[in-house]
């Protein structure tokens, strides 16, 4: 099989997006689509990624809980052509690492401390939160456990899958403490977890999150000049979405700030802002402007 091309892997990308919406809290089965020579993705909730080398594979997220881990393994048997299997997480919250029950005892778990260091402190309190939501996300967690990563790593470390480089990476706090990112080298694809995404409003639903965090990792991102993204939510993308994220967060910031200096109450301005940036960005959805507005104030105290 020859790899896609780029306008194809995005054409795809969104077309099983929009048939996920329906089941949002799934891994599809047999629906897995080819980006690079080394990289696949299975879009879903959330998306998955799976890079193959000649001497190992790497799946990057486990699905929200181990019904969905299950699918990522059966579609991993199709495409992984030897028996070394590693597994990473791009944070903590359920639906990207409590599926990881479901992969055979052999898999390697490599993880970067900060992020093993939040699931150990509230990734017992996100799966009762992510239960609660909805009878569907109950029985999906329900059961779940976590094992200590095989692998733990301070800032960043590169996997030989043979044939390919990818290199794991953590930075700074952004949606969550934790974030990794990880790229795919030779391919150029970026995988960042919930950090570049198409269109879909940056979550920074407590105060571990970081609007100046999230900035500053954006720039080190668009350093790479990937030519494929990979996100956690969402479709497909090139690497210009690196630089459109960067916008609107930078726009949510500096409109933040200017009502800080003038003395506007943190629930005004967040009302402020989200009515202005949904002009100026009406095709972004998702997310929580005013929570971003409200990190913005935190981070200036």
């Amino acid at each position: 099989m020859q790899p896609m091309n780029h306008f194809c892997a995005l054409c795809i990308g969104a077309a099983l997006a929009l048939a996920q919406a329906p089941n949002p809290q799934q891994v599809p089965e047999n629906a897995t689509t080819r980006v690079s020579d080394h990289v696949h993705a299975i879009i879903g909730f959330p998306n998955i990624a799976i890079v193959t080398g000649t001497r190992a594979t790497l799946v990057v997220d486990t699905g929200m809980g181990p019904r969905n881990g299950a699918v990522i393994v059966r579609e991993v048997d199709k495409l992984a052509k030897n028996p070394i299997l590693y597994l990473t997480t791009t944070h903590f919250h359920p639906e990207h690492a409590a599926g990881e029950q479901a992969f055979p005892p052999h898999t390697v778990l490599v993880r970067n401390k900060e992020q093993q260091d939040e699931l150990q402190q509230r990734g017992a309190e996100y799966l009762e939160l992510f239960s609660s939501r909805s009878a569907a996300n109950k029985a999906l967690l329900e059961g779940v456990k976590f094992r200590p990563p095989d692998v733990l790593y301070d800032h960043e470390i590169k996997l030989d899958l043979g044939g390919v480089t990818v290199r794991l990476f953590w930075l700074r706090a952004a949606h969550t403490k934790g974030d990794e990112m990880i790229f795919v080298e030779g391919d150029s694809v970026l995988i960042p977890g919930d950090i570049v995404q198409s269109k879909l409003v940056p979550n920074m639903p407590n105060a571990d999150a970081s609007p100046k965090g999230w900035i500053a990792i954006l720039d080190q991102l668009e350093a790479l000049k990937p030519r494929l993204i990979v996100p956690d939510h969402g479709v497909l993308g090139d690497g210009s979405l690196i630089q459109k994220e960067k916008a609107f967060l930078v726009d949510a910031r500096t409109r933040a700030l200017e009502l800080k200096r003038q003395g506007a109450k943190v629930d005004d301005a967040g009302k402020t802002v989200t009515t202005e940036l949904m002009a100026k960005y009406p095709d972004w959805t998702g997310g929580n402007i005013g929570n971003i507005v409200r990190r913005v104030y935190e981070e200036v105290q």
